[in-house]
């Protein structure tokens, strides 16, 4: 990202950077223990939050990229947040990280589908770049493959950015 455009040909080119700072980290949900959660728990790491629902399509197809992306990138300074808004049968969303082999993919919910009428999403998936202060960097609504070359460039920019080293 530079100057609040992203220099990409791939999906990511979409991506839309915030237009001001908007702290995001009030937003919760609940980690796989059914606890609550909010993205301050992630304050200090960069994350990739992606809000995703067993029923859509493109939300599946993206999430093999997502887990290549947290294999290869995670780290301290750098996580995916893969957040299901199935407001029903949740069960199927954590079968579903099994059938599809997402073994580093954490698994989190918003059964109550807040988190959808907090950011403003516009459809599913909707994805959006959090610095590690908590701030939107930008978001991208549709679906895109994650460990694309371009996808972890921007990635590895905004961790430097956040002033560590960028993973991978």
């Amino acid at each position: 990202l530079t100057r609040g455009r992203v220099f990409t040909d791939d999906e990511v080119a979409a991506l839309a950077p915030a237009k001001a700072p908007h702290d995001l980290s009030a937003i919760g949900f609940a980690d796989a223990g059914g606890g609550r959660t909010t993205l301050a728990s992630f304050k200090g790491r960069t994350v990739l939050l992606n809000l995703w629902a067993t029923w859509c399509v493109p939300c599946r197809a993206e999430m093999p990229a997502l887990d290549r992306l947290q294999t290869e990138m995670g780290s301290p300074a750098f996580t995916i947040v893969p957040v299901d808004v199935d407001q029903s049968k949740l069960e199927r969303a954590r079968g579903f990280f099994k059938e599809i082999g997402t073994p580093e993919l954490p698994y989190y919910a918003d059964p109550s589908a807040d988190i959808l009428r907090t950011l403003a999403a516009k459809g599913l998936p909707t994805t959006v770049l959090v610095g590690a202060d908590g701030c939107e960097i930008a978001t991208l609504a549709g679906p895109a493959q994650w460990d694309s070359g371009d996808a972890k460039a921007v990635i590895a920019r905004a961790v430097e950015t956040a002033g560590a080293k960028p993973p991978g």
